[in-house]
């Protein structure tokens, strides 16, 4: 997916995947108390929680635009692959090998 590597490009200071990470655990708990209660207002924290981090993260850490304007699918799709990375202790593998194959970040 060549997404990837721009998506990692995009979050390269850490405090940016550490709140990007905490921001889709919160959602991901609150589509757990969804499903657990049916209460439609868990999809809307969930979506609050979510995107408020990262778009902070992204406006006062990594100052840059959130790629959810540009590419929607793909962002969230990436979302998930980062903390699922991170989940499982290989996401520093991860940026060393995208690091590795494209060194300029591009």
């Amino acid at each position: 997916n060549q997404f990837w590597p721009y998506y990692l490009s995009e979050h390269a200071h850490p405090t940016t995947r550490l709140l990007h990470i905490v921001g889709t655990a919160m959602a991901l708990a609150f589509i757990v108390l969804l499903a657990w209660s049916g209460d439609l207002c868990f999809l809307a924290a969930a979506a609050v929680a979510g995107y408020s981090l990262a778009w902070y993260s992204h406006l006062f850490v990594e100052r840059n635009r959130p790629a959810t304007f540009r590419y929607p699918v793909w962002s969230l799709m990436g979302d998930f692959r980062m903390f699922s990375l991170a989940c499982v202790g290989r996401l520093e593998a991860e940026l060393k090998h995208q690091a590795r194959k494209n060194p300029l970040g591009r």
